[in-house]
Parts: structure tokens; C-alpha cells; sequence
């Protein structure tokens, strides 16, 4: 939240000006505030907010990092959709008023600044990766690394858990992990490498995955193109649904006794030995 330099630079003004409408407030209200600013060419919406902040509300809290789109830090909502400040250009919405407010699903701290670290409590309540004993040498095969690349994209921006409506609108925070931590499970689930089995976390834990009725609402504001609900909460589902609702399954588990993988309380556990077919080893 530190200060800006305001642009000096008269060369680059349009001559033209917009008006802003910018939440300020905290947890126990505020209200959109309109300040008026000359246009930049180029200029992104952080750019336009960090010029108010340096010239017009010292006092105005926005987060903000690498002005790359990179880190995350300054995702907010733009006339109510989740959108990365320095990625929005203000001529894409010429003709339209300017609201800019703080992420909805998560508490506001002050003006721009929501509290996210709700997601990082959820974080640490996922499985880490397990490689087991494994030892090298081995290899993977390119299709298992290739469908890796995806997931690790996530810049943790938390855009698509605040337009998630079971967060946003349904607020099952204690009961539903969210779409960013169906991406995280997914890599680890999927990674060839991984022993841990996360599927009572998804199923009965605080991970809710059947809360997701497949909007794709997520997908479409990642600001890194991951396909979420294709790739990440799709799969995840049809695992769960393998795992709890086939019935050869659930009629061994009556027979063992034990719920799931030898694993008698359902807290986790490991794989079957059959998901570990993806690794070849060498010699």
C-alpha cells in the first residue's frame, strides 16, 4: 500500500478525463467516493488509482506488487466482476462509469484491501505433496508432466474464489475449499510422483467439492487462462465419484471393514498400490 510517484509526464496526457467511483470504507460500511482524473495513454486502472492516491486521497489503501500481472496482489472488482487492476486498461470501459471496489467474498480490511488469508488457513489443511519412497532414477511419462504445467500458472489471486457464489453469495467458507484449492489438489492429485490420497479431504473434509455445480464462472476471470472447472474440479469430481459411489468398490470396503484404502477412520491415507502404474523406473 506504499505511495506511487503521480505521472509528470505532460506529454502522454489525452487531454481528456475520467471519473472514478472508488469504494472507500472498511468492514462496518463505506461508500463509492468519485474522483476525477486526466487520462493517460495506456493508462491501466491501478495506474489511474495510484494517481488519486498520490494526488487527490493520500489515505486511500489498495494493495498492489509488480503491476505485471504476475503476483496477484491487486485483484479487486471492476463494476462488479473480479478483475487484476494492472491488466485493466480504462479505455475498455469508455462509455461506462467506473466502479472500482474490493474483492466481496472475503472481509474488507479498508477501501480496496480485502482479508484474504482465509485462503491460506484452507491451504494449510491440504495434504503437502508426498513423493514416497521412490528413488531415482526413474522417469515419468510426458503426458503425466505435460498436464502439470496448467495448475502451476495460479498466481493466487483469489478472483476465482470471489466470484465462486457458494463463497460469495452462499458463504460456505467452513464447508468448501474453493476453486484455487481444486486447482492445488488437482496437481497434486494428478502428480505421477504423489502417494497422499486427498479424496475424503475433497468429499468429507473442508474441501466440498460437491458444493461446485459447474458454472465455470471461475474459468472464465482467471487472469491466467487455467481451465478450472475442465481440468481441475471435473476430474477431481469424477475421482470422488469413483472412489465413494462405484459399487465393486463400496462392496469391498463393506468386506475390509475400513472405509477407503485400508485406511480404517477415513482420515486420508495413501494410494493404492494400482495408481503408482505412471512411473517407470530405470534399471
Amino acid at each position: 500500500m506504499a505511495h506511487a510517484p503521480a505521472y509528470n509526464d505532460d506529454a502522454a496526457n489525452t487531454g481528456e478525463t475520467r471519473t472514478l467511483q472508488i469504494f472507500r470504507g472498511d468492514g462496518e460500511g463505506g461508500s463509492l467516493v468519485p474522483y476525477e482524473i486526466e487520462l493517460i495513454e495506456g493508462m491501466v486502472v491501478l495506474d489511474a488509482v495510484l494517481k488519486i492516491q498520490a494526488e487527490q486521497a493520500g489515505d486511500l489503501a489498495v494493495r498492489w506488487n509488480c503491476k505485471a500481472a504476475h503476483c496477484g496482489s491487486c485483484s479487486a472488482e471492476i463494476n462488479g466482476k473480479p478483475k487484476l487492476l494492472c491488466k485493466s486498461r480504462v479505455e475498455e470501459y469508455d462509455g461506462q462509469e467506473i466502479k472500482v471496489m474490493p474483492l466481496q467474498a472475503f472481509p474488507v480490511v479498508k477501501d480496496l484491501v480485502s482479508d484474504v488469508s482465509w485462503n491460506y488457513g484452507v491451504s494449510a489443511q491440504i495434504q503437502p505433496f508426498n513423493p514416497g519412497k521412490e528413488q531415482a532414477p526413474f522417469t515419468m511419462y510426458e503426458e503425466d508432466v505435460e498436464r502439470l504445467y496448467e495448475p502451476k500458472k495460479c498466481i493466487e489471486c483469489f478472483m476465482c474464489q470471489d466470484v465462486c457464489h457458494v463463497l460469495r453469495t452462499h458463504h460456505k467458507h467452513p464447508e468448501f475449499a474453493g476453486p484455487r484449492f481444486f486447482v492445488r489438489t488437482q496437481w497434486l492429485e494428478m502428480h505421477p510422483m504423489d502417494e497422499n490420497n486427498r479424496l475424503q479431504f475433497l468429499k468429507e473434509g473442508r474441501g466440498g467439492v460437491q458444493y461446485c455445480n459447474i458454472t465455470k464462472c471461475c474459468s472464465e476471470v482467471c487472469p491466467v487462462d487455467i481451465h478450472i472447472t475442465d481440468n481441475s474440479i471435473i476430474p477431481l469430481k469424477e475421482r470422488v465419484a469413483d472412489e465413494y459411489y462405484d459399487p465393486a468398490k463400496w462392496l469391498m470396503r463393506k468386506i475390509r471393514g475400513n472405509r477407503r484404502n485400508g485406511s480404517a477412520n477415513g482420515n486420508g491415507g495413501t494410494r493404492a498400490s494400482h495408481k503408482r502404474a505412471e512411473i517407470r523406473t530405470n534399471g
